[in-house]
């Protein structure tokens, strides 16, 4: 192995050695604690320390990194205290993730780090969004996404690439190929030469290197650093090495050739590194094994410490109030305002979205043709011509990647509003919606200042793919908050309101009541709060519980039959629920009805019929019922459409209701 020491003095190079030194016996040291049964789980990395150590000196301190499992070197280049560390990796309450996570799945702001979710592709689009915020605040950075090769199989990988190669963003995409995707070997990963072939798909400049030598690996990200700075472009850098464990300890390496074990063993980062130091006089034998004891001494009084961290006593109170960012202090700028001509539905979006950009210079605004066409919908008709291109920005079809970018902004305190084209398109960016936009502030504090508009519902003839209502596949999720507002005055101020929380907000907006409802709207900013229904109509025979289109079907029913009394409460949140509301409501008629736009099965109807059930059984005469949509797709026919919709059967179940 040939070492390049360019301009690096003999204190430096001893310094590079230290920090590689460091993690390769903080691993070692792990396997002992693995086998004693005090940690749980491992990924080693032993054997592909250059990479992360490398690559980290590399970069400024306050550069974002998002490293994977076997990137230890990454935690300890940046001066993370093992203590927490430790702390971390024996699942104490003390660690970063407050027992929440393990090994590496957590991430530190302090000191510009993400840390990884299990899918492994997902963290990629992450460095897209820190880098755009680089990029929007002029401020000369990079930030660096770690793969594997088996992670460059994934849509995520390719989204990421995407959207750093068309918005020219500084982003370094690292591979670390390690031959071995688990036990899958890269013949069975990709058929392509190398896979740093795959920049030029994507109009990047790339390169691959020897991943075990250090300073070849020191070397590349510096200067592809100052290539992305330089050029605002992306680099993909593909390193090649060799995992020398299994992929976690209990999967053992059976699978891989025996000699593939010896040609490596004499690649080793650490050992050949020591020995080329040595043979330059950079260091002695004697001079080696002091700092290797001196390291040693070091991971044991960092774990002794670690291990003296207090016993987890589990408190459900704080669990649960970290599921969410707290708001903080009263919004700037909240002024009093009185209602005005009527306006449209899908007119109160586009005031509210736009007094909240005059409002927030940190907001961003991406999506699908919502720059100079203005929106599927023109909600965001005339945004670019008052807010330039670096707020308002038209995105390529990659909802996963463009979802990651959002939550990577908020890493840096940016905002964004982030626009499906169509409710139904956000299956394609699901999983970063529900495992890490809404998991990331309970695993380590950090939120995810993110709201997802959502154009949903049927009845416009729209067919399968474009009328779903699947707002109830978020509810499911902690973490997230979803609003769905029936009138203008409400779009606007809940939208207003999904912008100002710091929590990821799933923020529906029905198509049909676009351009069919109007409504008074307040002038100026206003917000309406999160998580409060709102009482429609009080009535004495009967509660009508719903949302979205099903307020305007229920109060024209109501108009049409003053022979009953209905109590219409329109939840307008549905993630918190406002359980007070329905409380009052089922109190003040003693018959439920439960009425939305999404099929029967599954539908949040049933888990507001199971509260009353559990919480308001007293106040009940007759069994809460459901009013829902057909098991069905959403079919595209008119007559087939109306036959499916849950307002089809509406007064048949208010009758039968009223009758019981």
């Amino acid at each position: 192995m040939h070492f390049d020491r360019r301009e690096l003095s003999g204190d430096q190079l001893a310094d590079i050695y230290r920090n590689m030194l460091l993690p390769r016996l903080i691993e070692e040291k792990m396997l002992v604690l693995l086998r004693q049964g005090r940690i749980s789980k491992w990924f080693s990395g032993i054997g592909q320390e250059a990479i992360a150590v490398g690559s980290t000196l590399a970069l400024q301190p306050d550069e974002w990194i998002m490293p994977l499992h076997r990137n230890l070197g990454v935690f300890t280049s940046r001066q993370m205290p093992l203590r927490e560390l430790f702390r971390q990796w024996q699942g104490n309450q003390d660690g970063y993730s407050k027992a929440r996570e393990r090994s590496f799945h957590f991430g530190s702001t302090e000191y510009h780090i993400c840390g990884m979710i299990s899918h492994l592709g997902p963290q990629l689009a992450l460095a897209d969004g820190t880098a755009l915020a680089a990029k929007l605040k002029n401020q000369q950075k990079v930030s660096l996404a770690f793969t594997g090769e088996g992670g460059t199989s994934e849509g995520d990988f390719h989204e990421a690439l995407n959207i750093a190669a068309v918005w020219d963003l500084p982003v370094i995409f690292l591979i670390e190929n390690n031959g071995y995707g688990l036990s899958t070997p890269v013949s069975e990963q990709y058929r392509c030469k190398s896979l740093v072939d795959r920049a030029a798909g994507y109009g990047m400049e790339g390169v691959q290197i020897d991943g075990n030598n250090i300073l070849t690996v020191l070397d590349t990200v510096k200067g592809v650093r100052e290539y992305c700075i330089t050029n605002q472009k992306p680099y993909l850098i593909e390193c090649m090495t060799f995992r020398m464990r299994g992929h976690e300890e209990a999967s053992g390496t059976k699978y891989v050739p025996k000699e593939l074990f010896d040609e490596w063993r004499k690649k080793d980062p650490v050992e050949n590194f020591e020995n080329y130091l040595v043979a330059e006089q950079v260091l002695e034998i004697d001079s080696v094994k002091r700092i290797r004891d001196e390291v040693r001494l070091h991971i044991e009084e960092e774990l002794n410490l670690g291990f003296e961290a207090q016993p987890l006593r589990p408190d459900s109170n704080k669990e649960l109030g970290d599921v969410y960012a707290p708001r903080r202090a009263t919004m700037r700028g909240l002024r009093a305002s009185k209602p005005r001509a009527e306006v449209r539905f899908v007119d109160a979006i586009s005031e509210g979205l736009r007094e909240s950009m005059r409002e927030h210079e940190n907001l961003v605004l991406m999506g699908q043709d919502i720059a100079e066409y203005g929106g599927a919908f023109k909600v965001t008709e005339g945004f670019l011509a008052e807010f330039g291109k670096g707020r308002v920005r038209n995105t390529p079809l990659c909802e996963s990647g463009i979802l990651g970018t959002a939550l990577g902004l908020s890493l840096e305190q940016i905002k964004s509003v982030v626009e499906m084209q169509f409710a139904d398109f956000v299956t394609s960016g699901f999983n970063q919606v529900v495992n890490n936009l809404a998991k990331i502030h309970y695993r380590w504090g950090q939120p995810a200042d993110v709201v997802v508009r959502m154009p949903t519902g049927a009845g416009v003839g729209a067919g399968p793919f474009h009328s779903q209502s699947n707002e109830a596949w978020f509810v499911h999720t902690p973490g997230l908050k979803v609003v769905y507002p029936s009138t203008p005055e409400d779009a606007k101020g809940l939208l207003i309101a999904s912008i100002n929380d710091p929590n990821p907000v799933m923020y529906f907006e029905h198509k049909l009541l676009y351009r069919s409802i109007n409504g008074q709207v307040p002038e100026g900013y206003y917000e309406t709060e999160i998580g409060k229904a709102r009482l429609v109509r009080e009535g004495s025979d009967l509660s009508i519980i719903t949302y979205g289109a099903g307020v305007h079907w229920s109060t024209r029913y109501a108009s049409q039959h003053r022979e009953y009394s209905l109590d219409i409460l329109d939840l307008r949140t549905l993630l918190p629920l406002d359980y007070d509301a329905i409380r009052d409501s089922v109190r003040r008629t003693g018959r439920v009805l439960v009425l939305h736009e999404d099929c029967l099965t599954g539908g949040i109807g049933g888990e507001i019929a199971a509260w009353i059930g559990e919480n308001c059984f007293e106040m009940l005469d007759a069994p809460v019922m459901r009013c829902a949509s057909l098991n069905t797709p959403v079919p595209f026919n008119p007559e087939l459409e109306q036959q499916f919709l849950a307002s089809a059967r509406l007064g048949e179940e208010l009758e039968r209701l009223i009758r019981y």
